[in-house]
């Protein structure tokens, strides 16, 4: 593969079917690359959306119709953007204006969930969210060198998320009979998926560098910005349910 393919890659063109059949590390890495970019592009309009949300904190208090409709539409945004995403993955640029699309929406979610939250807190929970994420990163690519495989994560991580929906579905359904969590239960919970999604980063890191296609970029970032978005978000649970 030659400097033409690459730059095809990195413009979103891709090379013929036939030649990505063939693995080429210079593709590999500069699939890599555009992967990082996207998630890194994410992560900054995310945190741009932390910082600002705050700003209109006062609309979304009043709980006026607006508010209350501009809330839902944050909230549901994401959830129907991910089906088209899925569908149009591969088709060049309308993915990435999915992907676009699906960010703006997912960083005001994440501000919102942000809201009640104390600056010093987000600054914490952001600072151990990088350091989890670059050194489980920097691990798996190491274990990489050295053939190492995790795809055999794949149903342990399935089933857990399966099983901390599950238990949230039940909650959400017998509220009434149930006594509601305290801060201890919530911090032990917000861990446990601070956990699994620190098993998904060395997963879909995994899938990064050795099983994704080079035409998967849309979802390779999806599954790394998704993965840092909920580990920076129980972290915050945690260290909240512990603040006094």
């Amino acid at each position: 593969m030659g400097k033409g393919d690459h730059r095809g890659l990195e413009s979103g063109v891709l090379p013929p079917a036939g030649a990505c059949m063939i693995e080429s590390p210079q593709l590999r890495w500069a699939f890599i690359r555009k992967v990082y970019a996207l998630v890194a592009m994410q992560l900054l309009a995310t945190a741009a959306a932390v910082y600002f949300v705050p700003a209109i904190r006062r609309f979304f208090a009043a709980r006026t119709p607006a508010a209350v409709a501009a809330f839902v539409a944050i909230i549901l945004a994401p959830i129907i953007l991910v089906l088209p995403m899925v569908f149009l993955r591969k088709r060049h640029p309308v993915n990435l204006v999915l992907l676009a699309l699906f960010t703006v929406s997912m960083s005001f979610a994440v501000g919102l969930g942000c809201l009640s939250r104390k600056g010093i807190i987000i600054i914490e929970a952001a600072s151990l969210t990088l350091v989890v994420v670059v050194g489980l990163t920097l691990y798996t690519f190491w274990a990489a060198k050295r053939n190492h495989d995790f795809s055999f994560l794949g149903p342990f991580l399935a089933a857990a998320c399966l099983i901390l929906m599950l238990y949230w579905l039940g909650l959400f359904c017998y509220l009434q009979m149930l006594p509601p969590m305290g801060s201890e239960a919530t911090m032990v919970y917000g861990c446990v998926v601070a956990l699994v999604f620190s098993g998904f980063i060395i997963y879909d890191t995994g899938n990064l560098i050795k099983r994704h296609g080079y035409d998967e970029y849309v979802m390779a970032a999806i599954s790394l910005y998704l993965d840092t978005v909920n580990i920076f978000m129980d972290i915050v649970t945690c260290m909240s349910s512990s603040d006094p």
